[in-house]
């Protein structure tokens, strides 16, 4: 027994939002060390090791806590209501046939490439079949899915809806960002040789000149600072979507109670769930918001509430990690390089067939595997001026996130 554990809330909230206030100044230094560092080990994980550490060691107990509860129930559905509330479909579909038909290839190729994977992987070692069922490794894959595609909370909304572990999620996080960072990698060398691929393809790069006229229309105004109306206006919006995603979830889980039986027999047993409803409407009242003026709470920096919500939902999350009681897993890592290359065959085989550039694969794929962060940087290694190509592709994946991860994990379950 640690006689120094911090039992407030209070106390423990403040603690992390100090660790965060470091994670994102030494993110965003132009100091070498933090480079290299963050270059190996993302601040997301951080953001889930470092609590993980304190629970491990007694400093903090994570399942006394109430800061987990709250942050699932509130921050991470006015996160998804915040973040899909900014996207701008109408730039998105501006983009192009080609463009989007890429970007939903390497969508389709995430959402059954998991359930594809881990087949492979179970029909070569009995071991690991084995072991995949009594552990629930699908729980923990289906969330790479949310990750792939949504971003950091599809992938935490996935993880609460599926009752993945805290000892599984911290593999399954180690995995992705070891397949995915490598796969990004990749991509950036290929923007070196594009004109080499472009012609393999068969593409017509001229394609990528229409694209920079009709996507720099989406900047057509300039962040500006935010005042307290904007401010209030954002978190009502953000909570306000919140409070009416909570009352209509309970009105339909109940309706779909009597029904559990026939669900569970058909794996559709998180449909008889309040949370996977509050998750859905979440999402719902977000899209349906940025059909209004309420899109332009992206320059007053909605965005900015919204990765900070998520981040600390993280570090909750971090706080019920035992570290003493993780291993590494072999097949896990194997069925997620399986994963990653039926996506990357599947978008290569309809760049082939439709002609398109290497631009749309490197993107398209960036946006569902990397998400915000690092689309645009791909699409600016292409031309500065491209970057919003990766802005707008991304925000499309946070749009269908969460729904690609309820069919992943429904065909998982039939594979498990």
């Amino acid at each position: 027994m640690n006689y120094f554990q911090i039992e407030n809330d209070a106390i423990i909230a403040g603690l992390f939002l100090t660790i965060l206030a470091g994670l994102f100044f030494s993110s965003d230094s132009t100091n070498i060390f933090w480079k290299k560092l963050y270059g190996i080990v993302p601040p997301l994980l951080f953001c889930y090791l470092l609590p993980g550490f304190l629970n491990s060691y007694h400093f903090i107990n994570g399942e006394a806590s109430g800061l987990y509860s709250f942050a699932t129930k509130y921050l991470l559905p006015a996160s998804l209501i915040l973040l899909l509330s900014t996207a701008n479909l109408k730039a998105i579909f501006g983009l192009g046939n080609k463009a989007l038909i890429i970007f939903f290839t390497g969508s389709i190729g995430i959402i059954i490439g998991g359930p594809i994977a881990l087949s492979a992987v179970s029909l070569f070692s009995d071991t690991f079949k084995i072991a995949a069922h009594d552990a629930g490794y699908w729980k923990g894959l289906v969330t790479i899915t949310g990750s792939w595609i949504g971003g950091s909370s599809s992938q935490l909304a996935l993880k609460e809806i599926y009752g993945c572990t805290e000892e599984l999620f911290v593999i399954i996080l180690v995995i992705d960002a070891l397949v995915s960072n490598l796969w990004t990698a990749l991509l950036f060398y290929g923007a070196g040789i594009t004109h080499k691929i472009d012609a393999w393809l068969g593409a017509d790069a001229t394609l990528i000149e229409d694209v920079k006229k009709n996507i720099l229309k989406y900047k057509e105004t300039k962040d500006k600072p935010a005042d307290l109306k904007d401010l209030s206006f954002i978190l009502g919006i953000g909570f306000g979507g919140t409070a009416l995603a909570h009352a209509c979830s309970g009105f339909i889980s109940k309706l779909f109670l009597p029904h559990r039986d026939w669900l569970i027999s058909h794996g559709l047993e998180p449909f008889s769930s309040q949370f996977l409803w509050l998750i859905l409407l979440s999402t719902s009242i977000g899209i349906l918001l940025s059909f209004t003026k309420v899109r332009k709470m992206e320059k007053l920096g909605s965005t900015d509430f919204a990765t900070l919500f998520i981040y600390f939902l993280i570090m909750t999350i971090g706080m019920r990690l035992d570290l003493f009681n993780l291993g590494a897993n072999i097949g896990l890592l194997a069925v997620a390089v399986i994963w990653m290359l039926i996506h990357i065959i599947s978008m290569f085989i309809a760049a082939k067939i439709i002609k398109a550039p290497f631009f749309f694969v490197a993107v398209g794929s960036q946006a569902n595997i990397g998400g915000v962060a690092t689309a645009p940087a791909v699409a600016a290694a292409f031309h500065p001026s491209l970057a919003p190509v990766g802005v707008l592709l991304a925000v499309l994946s946070h749009v269908i996130g969460t729904y690609a991860g309820i069919i992943s994990a429904w065909l998982m379950r039939f594979v498990d």
